[in-house]
């Protein structure tokens, strides 16, 4: 078992660990009821066990679509309804169990509905156990963009089972060694080597990343400077997923095209030396996260300079210069052609 702690709630990682859940939902909460928020995949591969897992107490499911797309004001309002139906009140726990829709969502609903109920996060897929479980920002999407609508709202505590990942399809596995790669390139080089040899991860490794998240949210709690770090392959990542509607490529294979979009910028601006970009690149095409041919700057280059983000004085853009070395470089529409 590995415990991690951010100031305001700790992090569990345990082999295991979903069979403890009860004891430590006791240790911070006094009621018997639990508004559960999962998705229809999760909930049919693990609600019976989750129920094992609780039992003494009275759990309330709330099943919704899974997919990017129930990341969305419909599903969020629908969601919150459902949950009032069925009684919650502010003083009651939700349980987000799920993938980082799920967890995202789940959040902001705790964040919001009677301003604010606590919540913890039992992420199911490797890209929420390493990456949007931690660190406290939830939200949903809009047409215009994803993530425009979120708040900072901390969990309780999250529990992560690496166990949980044995049911997992491999596209949605390596969806989540894509946001491990980067955390290695941005904050342990270490890491970074492991990935290239490995395609599976344990515990360990799950830990090492989540480490990287950490420390940059400790230095920048809420998004001003280093914790930009955590961005580098997202500016055209979100674009990439954007454009195609959240339906051609999963979160870790658009991003993965947006490092390697990120490794070009570096190399034009001067920044990474040619020689990291192709590693990386053959990384991803080994780990099937990119293809041949890749994906193209120029066509999604309009969508990030006419992006809100994109302030008079250019760009904040994150340049990797070698694995675990990391910089904030100001873009001009120059620096894309």
């Amino acid at each position: 078992m590995t415990f991690l702690k951010m100031p305001n709630y700790d992090i569990h990682i345990e082999e295991g660990g979903l069979t403890h859940l009860a004891k430590h939902i006791k240790s911070i909460y006094e009621f018997d009821d639990l508004f559960v928020v999962t998705d229809q995949n999760v909930f049919d591969l693990y609600h019976e066990k989750l129920i094992q897992s609780l039992i003494g107490f009275h759990l309330s499911f709330v099943v919704l679509p899974p997919g990017e797309k129930t990341k969305s004001l419909d599903v969020y309002h629908q969601a919150i309804q459902t949950l009032i139906e069925k009684g919650i009140k502010r003083n009651h726990l939700i349980l987000a169990f799920g993938g980082g829709v799920i967890g995202d969502l789940t959040g902001f609903i705790a964040s919001t509905l009677y301003r604010g109920i606590p919540y913890i996060q039992i992420p199911t897929t490797l890209l929420a156990q390493v990456d949007s479980s931690i660190g406290g920002k939830v939200g949903i999407d809009l047409k215009e963009g994803k993530n425009l609508i979120g708040s900072f709202y901390d969990p309780k505590f999250v529990l992560i089972d690496p166990n949980l990942l044995k049911t997992l399809p491999k596209r949605e596995y390596v969806n989540g060694l894509a946001e491990m790669i980067k955390a290695g390139l941005i904050g342990d080089k270490k890491l970074y080597h492991y990935l290239l040899e490995n395609d599976t991860v344990t515990e360990t490794e799950i830990a090492e990343s989540i480490l990287v998240k950490r420390n940059v949210v400790l230095l920048d709690p809420y998004d001003k400077k280093e914790r930009m770090y955590l961005n580098f392959g997202h500016t055209f990542g979100h674009a990439i997923e954007k454009k195609h509607q959240y339906e051609t490529y999963l979160h870790g294979e658009a991003i993965s095209y947006g490092m390697l979009i990120a490794l070009q910028i570096g190399i034009h601006i001067d920044e990474t030396k040619q020689e990291l970009y192709h590693e990386v690149k053959e990384l991803l095409l080994k780990r099937g996260l990119v293809k041949e041919p890749l994906l193209e700057m120029e066509d999604y280059r309009d969508e990030i300079i006419h992006d809100k983000k994109f302030l008079a004085d250019g760009l904040n853009f994150i340049i990797v210069t070698k694995p675990g070395d990391v910089k904030i470089v100001k873009l001009k529409e120059i620096d894309m052609l």
